[in-house]
């Protein structure tokens, strides 16, 4: 989810605007259905099948074996249900796993043309971006819409969605009980009752995020206390904050996403006005993040929140 530099800009803002997956399936179907409510997943040989994505009921007739993906996190999550070698392009913006089919394609200004040259029998993104659903439905391609996660239980869903329309339900079944269980033993590890405070940068404008979006709620896991929820517009999930407001709030802990898109570093933060004595710089509590795992919600949020948990570990050891 970055206002400015990042992925975060376009996926997680344009979350808080977006519906979530709602319409339901012909009743009369003879595909399988997948949703958040689902009783039941078909098999892996289970087409045609019905997935409930943020554009609604997608048929997919048979087992996909040219996949385009044009999200990020959606590139993540088809290759760690191990349906990578269906994947025959991702978009420029794709960058893990290494071996993905890295291509030319845009998420941000998707060319219809170049999308359908591929030969695709299924196109995943995470943004309607130019009415691309309707664009590719009038040439027969399904389109899995898969918006930016505003809660985790969403971004489970979501592989699910995937390991449904991919045949690799089992897989999928498989990523999401370890990540809960991961997750689970990651906070149960974090000390309690700490009353530590945080800010978490999404750029250096600087944009922050609030504990109402889904990067606030990984944080949220380990009981910490967001200096953004008290900002001006926070309501919007992600407040344009001021330096004056961070210096006064003085959060013990500082999570930097803005590390590769922008350089920073907790040297780069000291030397903007009025932050060299905030109590994270100078008791060494500014946290690097990636870039690209802060802004994802796929499988990758457990590396994020093993960061933050072993962050919160050292601040409270060091008080």
């Amino acid at each position: 989810m970055r206002p400015v530099r990042s992925a975060l800009a376009g996926a997680l803002l344009a979350a808080l605007t977006l519906a979530g997956c709602g319409q339901s399936s012909p009743a009369a179907s003879p595909a399988a259905t997948t949703s958040a409510s689902a009783a039941s997943t078909p098999s892996a040989a289970g087409f045609p099948v019905t997935v409930q994505a943020g554009n609604g009921a997608v048929a997919v007739a048979r087992r996909p074996e040219r996949i385009v993906s044009l999200s990020p996190t959606a590139t993540e999550g088809l290759f760690a249900i191990g349906a990578g070698p269906q994947v025959i392009a991702v978009d420029d913006q794709s960058n893990h796993p290494a071996d993905a089919p890295k291509s030319d394609l845009s998420s941000f200004k998707p060319n219809v043309e170049a999308i359908v040259a591929k030969k695709p029998d299924l196109v995943v993104i995470s943004n309607d971006t130019d009415s691309l659903v309707a664009a590719l439905g009038k040439v027969g391609v399904p389109v899995l819409l898969e918006p930016a996660a505003t809660e985790l239980d969403e971004a489970y869903d979501q592989i699910t969605d995937l390991g449904a329309a991919t045949g690799n339900v089992d897989r999928a079944a498989e990523l999401v009980a370890g990540m809960r269980k991961q997750l689970d033993e990651i906070a149960a590890a974090a000390p309690k009752d700490t009353k530590l405070t945080y800010y978490h940068e999404l750029d250096v404008t600087p944009y922050a995020a609030t504990s109402s979006t889904f990067i606030g709620q990984i944080y949220g896991l380990f009981g910490l206390t967001n200096i953004a929820d008290k900002a001006p517009e926070a309501a919007g999930g992600y407040p344009k904050l001021s330096a004056e407001f961070v210096a006064q709030a003085d959060p013990d802990l500082i999570f930097l996403a803005d590390t590769k898109c922008c350089g920073q570093s907790k040297d780069t933060l000291a030397k903007r006005p009025g932050w060299s004595k905030l109590s994270a710089i100078e008791n060494d509590r500014v946290v690097p993040l990636d870039d690209d795992v802060a802004s994802r919600w796929g499988p990758r949020v457990v590396d994020l929140a093993r960061q933050v948990g072993d962050a919160v570990q050292k601040a409270s050891a060091g008080r």
